[in-house]
Parts: structure tokens; sequence; C-alpha cells
């Protein structure tokens, strides 16, 4: 039995989960409303305030399936309660960033400014201090799109291990290199 399929997904209050006939799993809360459609061998049941996640057999491709939706439908549940959050750190000489509603501005070092627009459901804050490098935080109850915007907009500038510049989570250690030694 996987170990993750078959935990038991608490409902916190103020979350709604309903399946459907289709086998469509809608999740609602505080924070907004989530929807995943489910393989049909997977069966997903509500139980005196816990969903359960069940397969039928103990084949490779179900065993996965297993732990995959039981995840999947968790991260909803937790995001639609208390929400994702994120925040990026710009380490570079006049790497700025500012967001104007769903508009981030970029300046990364190319000769042109980057501005990319987000997602609605993404909430996005860019502050710049004194002293410190920008800070982009973004909040959403999507873990999924979260993940996917963030890759994206640090594919923009990646973390380089000499100098250690780029786009890079907050608390993220890079791995440094030595850079190339003189002859001797």
């Amino acid at each position: 039995m996987s170990r993750i399929g078959k935990l038991p997904i608490a409902i916190p209050s103020g979350v709604n989960v309903s399946v459907d006939n289709n086998n469509v799993v809608t999740v609602k809360g505080p924070k907004g409303e989530l929807k995943q459609a489910v393989n049909a061998d997977i069966k997903v049941s509500i139980e005196d305030g816990h969903v359960h996640v069940t397969r039928p057999t103990d084949d490779k491709e179900h065993r996965a399936l297993h732990g995959l939706y039981r995840a999947l439908i968790n991260n909803m549940v937790v995001g639609v309660s208390q929400g994702f959050k994120v925040q990026l750190e710009l380490v570079g000489v006049g790497y700025r960033a500012t967001s104007n509603g769903q508009l981030l501005d970029l300046a990364l070092g190319y000769s042109h400014a980057i501005c990319m627009q987000l997602p609605s459901e993404i909430k996005v804050e860019a502050v710049t201090d004194r002293k410190s490098n920008p800070i982009i935080t973004l909040e959403t109850a999507d873990k999924q799109l979260l993940g996917q915007v963030c890759a994206k907009i640090r594919s923009l500038r990646m973390p380089e291990p000499y100098k250690g510049k780029g786009i890079k989570f907050v608390g993220e250690v890079i791995r440094r290199k030595a850079g190339k030694s003189a002859k001797v």
C-alpha cells in the first residue's frame, strides 16, 4: 500500500470538497475554488470530514496514480484554506522588479526590460529596499500554477555558480565554484 496514498486528508472548517459523477474533485474555500480531474480507476470518497483515495489493484500504474492524486487533492485543500506563498530574490547589480497589477516588469541586465503578464489567480508584489536585493512575492491557492510561474520567472536569469547572480528563491543556497586560477 502507498504510504502517501493511504493517508486520509482532513477537511478543515470552511472548506467544502465534492466529487461529481465524472470523477472531478472540486474544493471550495476562503481563498478560492480549485478543480482536478481524477483518473477513472482511482476512487475518491468523502467520509466523516476526511477524503479517502483508494486504488483497485496493485498494478504499477495504479500505485503511481494513487499517491499522485492524494497529493494533488491535499495541495488543493491546503491551497484554498491557507494558500501558498513564494518569494524570489534578484541578485545582481542593477537588477530591478516592479509590479503594476498583474504586470511584472523586470530589469535583469539585458539590453531591454522584460514584462510578464501573470495569471489573474496569482497576487504579485515587488519590494525594493535600499541596501538589499529586490524581492518578488507571489501568492495563490493553486500550487501547480505557482510553481510553473516561479519556474518561468527564474528561467529568465538562472543563478550562476561563479558570482551568484540571477533570480533565486529566498533562503536558497547556490553552490559556488572557484574561478580560474592564475598560472604558476
